[in-house]
């Protein structure tokens, strides 16, 4: 992208100066040099897509929000974020990636984190998101692999934002209200998730996107040797997901998502099979997945609660079993 074109976007956003960066944005740096924490190990991840609601402000914060959550996701702090940006700048005004690049800032300014930079390209397509860096104690933090049998399974927001976005996209009746509840839920920072890793020492934990509830699950019990058990009717829904599901609107990430999982998957007979092709639904910046030892679980699920989180206990961790099924959905 020109350098004229990206300028026209930044203009008017605020970048904070601060103490930690020694050298950053303000002099069209290649790179940006960040002084580390004494005694912390470095968290990296990095994360973009096309965007999911209309609105490019509002895409903008959830695909920040999605590229951070990896790094809560063990228990570690956003420390610096840049961003990754393809535009069309030739064919849409740059007051759009404007917009983007705000709802991206603001969240993580919201995180605590420093944006320090980033790099832009032109393309057909519109996808954003960012690398981050994050901190976090080497003593202290979760994995895909810290599953034990006995711990209680909390999930942290509600499924189906796969579902809405499909509706959304395809101009469904009612896709402003969809919005509203992607927006609602998929903006959402999982900070206090990620505090609870920190503060109560758990050991295993991971954010829901695109595998779906189920996926993301069976890669945990896989990396743990162990089995998990899911009460499907205790997973919360987003407003409207069941519904939009019965009328056929799952991603194609979704179906491709229980295809990979259905070997080691058993599911009960009776229970409802949209409400199933749900457990799979492709998410974007859904909430976490938490092992819990069982005596923790009380008290997590109440610290995250009077912290105005949504925290739901929706299944248990058990022995591996002889079959070689590692979820079952009840």
């Amino acid at each position: 992208m020109a350098p004229g074109d990206l300028e026209q976007a930044l203009l008017g956003l605020q970048f904070e100066s601060d103490e930690r960066i020694l050298t950053g944005m303000g002099n069209s740096e290649d790179a940006a040099i960040v002084r580390f924490p004494a005694g912390k190990a470095l968290v990296q991840t990095l994360d973009f897509f096309t965007p999911i609601v209309n609105d490019p402000y509002r895409f903008g914060q959830i695909a920040a929000a999605n590229s951070l959550s990896d790094v809560y996701a063990m228990g570690g702090s956003p420390y610096v974020a840049m961003n990754i940006v393809c535009f069309p700048i030739a064919t849409m005004d740059a007051s759009v990636l404007r917009e983007i690049l705000r709802g991206g800032l603001h969240k993580v300014q919201e995180a605590g984190a420093l944006l320090v930079g980033g790099h832009s390209i032109q393309d057909k397509e519109i996808k954003y998101g960012l690398s981050v860096s994050g901190i976090v104690d080497p003593e202290n933090y979760a994995t895909n692999a810290g599953l034990r049998p006995g711990d209680a399974l909390i999930l942290t927001k509600p499924i189906g934002s796969g579902v809405l976005a499909t509706a959304i996209k395809g101009q469904w009746e009612g896709s402003e209200g969809f919005e509203e509840e992607v927006f609602r839920w998929a903006s959402r920072l999982n900070r206090v998730p990620g505090e609870a890793v920190a503060k109560f020492g758990l050991r295993a934990a991971t954010d829901i996107t695109g595998f779906g509830l189920g996926g993301h699950a069976l890669e945990m019990a896989t990396a743990s040797d162990c089995s998990i058990r899911i009460d499907v009717l205790s997973v919360p829904l987003m407003d409207h997901a069941l519904d939009l599901a019965r009328v056929g609107l799952l991603p194609l990430g979704s179906h491709a998502n229980k295809h990979f999982c259905h070997k080691t998957v058993e599911a009960s007979a009776g229970l409802d099979p949209v409400l199933l092709d749900l457990m799979y639904d492709a998410q974007t910046s859904g909430g976490m997945l938490l092992g819990v030892p069982g005596a923790q679980a009380a008290d997590v699920l109440a610290w995250m609660r009077e912290r105005g989180e949504m925290a739901v206990q929706i299944g248990i961790v058990e022995p591996p079993r002889l079959d070689g099924k590692r979820l079952s959905l009840c």
